[in-house]
């Protein structure tokens, strides 16, 4: 793109460059359109002339150093004036180079080349970095997956139940009005909720029936082998914790992204209550980080409406009555009124990832 107030220039840059063999070209001679051409162009490099009236090429450059999809557009001045302190002030302001008026053409072909070399080379490497991000997070994500039914296979005979529950933590989410961005990192985190289950035994995790007072005493107290699936060989893990929302924090506790330091906070606070009764921590009312708050409910929904070794599953109207029931005292009233304002999108996600007995 040429921008020029003077129409002369612009042909005689223009000519030089398509006998060069530059042939896609956007001009303009208007300085006050300049803005709005180069966001909707999207140019590779830009002549822009530097004494223009209404707008100057300086105000144009400042402007579009400061709109990240402009930050690193070449930007060749051109200019007919002789002032160093002007020429350090568009230096300053993030000029790439200058080209002097009038146009020598054995400057202006190297430097737009050189240019176009750097912008193509950004480019490439921008792309390869957007692919790599891409496939890392795709990793992330299955491994996250991994672990999560790794723990949840041990007392359930399929993955559903950790797929339930991300979905619905994130309707909850969604009624709350958080950002999409976070939504997806807490349905992801939210499937890791009891990766400490990893160290509980068998005979508890599938026991039919209800649990004594020792064997209860375990599933809170006993610690298990989780502690090392994602901890780093130096890494010392305390095994004399409390139970097994305490494991998973532990687990989580050596990872430094955002999925799974939420992870950790859900893993070691999804089965607080609202009043203060749950545990490890006692914690009560809003001191329960928001996203332990709605993994608490999906999670209770979904032991709730599914089969376990010890129960049928129950209807849709007594879960909802149980949630109604607890609100206030197991959950946050407003946590529970958002999952109930979504009822007919949870049933969609039961039916979809349903059990297979």
């Amino acid at each position: 793109m040429i921008i020029d107030d003077i129409p002369i220039n612009i042909r005689v840059a223009r000519a030089h460059l398509e006998t060069a063999g530059y042939l896609n070209f956007i001009t303009l001679s208007d300085p006050a359109e300049a803005l709005t051409a180069i966001r909707n162009a999207n140019p590779d490099v830009l002549l822009l002339d530097i004494m223009m009236p209404g707008i100057s090429g300086l105000e144009i450059l400042q402007a579009l150093r400061a709109e990240p999809e402009t930050q690193r557009l070449p930007i060749l001045i051109l200019t007919g004036a002789d002032s160093r302190d002007l020429k350090n002030q568009a230096l300053r302001l993030g000029a790439t180079d200058f080209l002097t008026k009038p146009i020598d053409v054995d400057e202006l072909l190297p430097r737009v080349r050189n240019s176009l070399l750097v912008k193509s080379y950004e480019d490439d490497l921008r792309a390869q970095v957007d692919q790599r991000t891409v496939e890392l997070e795709q990793s992330q994500n299955e491994l996250i997956h991994c672990l999560a039914r790794a723990a949840e296979f041990r007392d359930s005979d399929t993955g559903a139940h950790i797929v339930r529950v991300g979905k619905y933590a994130a309707i909850i989410a969604d009624e709350l009005g958080m950002p999409p961005e976070h939504i997806a990192r807490l349905q992801q985190a939210a499937t890791l909720h009891d990766v400490g289950k990893i160290g509980i035994p068998d005979s508890i995790l599938r026991k039919e029936g209800k649990l004594n007072e020792e064997e209860i005493d375990k599933i809170q107290k006993h610690c298990g082998y989780g502690g090392q699936v994602l901890g780093a060989p130096s890494t010392e893990f305390n095994l004399s914790l409390a139970n097994h929302a305490v494991i998973g924090a532990q687990i989580m506790e050596v990872c430094s992204s955002p999925t799974l330091t939420l992870a950790r906070t859900i893993a070691l606070t999804h089965h607080e209550w609202w009043d203060g009764t749950g545990y490890p921590l006692g914690l009560s009312g809003e001191n329960i980080p928001l996203e332990g708050r709605i993994t608490a409910v999906a999670d209770v929904f979904d032991a709730l409406s599914s089969r376990r070794p010890y129960k049928k599953a129950f209807s849709l109207d007594q879960c909802l009555s149980i949630l109604d029931e607890e609100s206030g005292s197991h959950f946050d009233p407003r946590i529970v009124a958002a999952f109930l304002n979504r009822v007919s999108d949870i049933v969609k996600v039961q039916l979809e990832h349903a059990d297979v007995c």
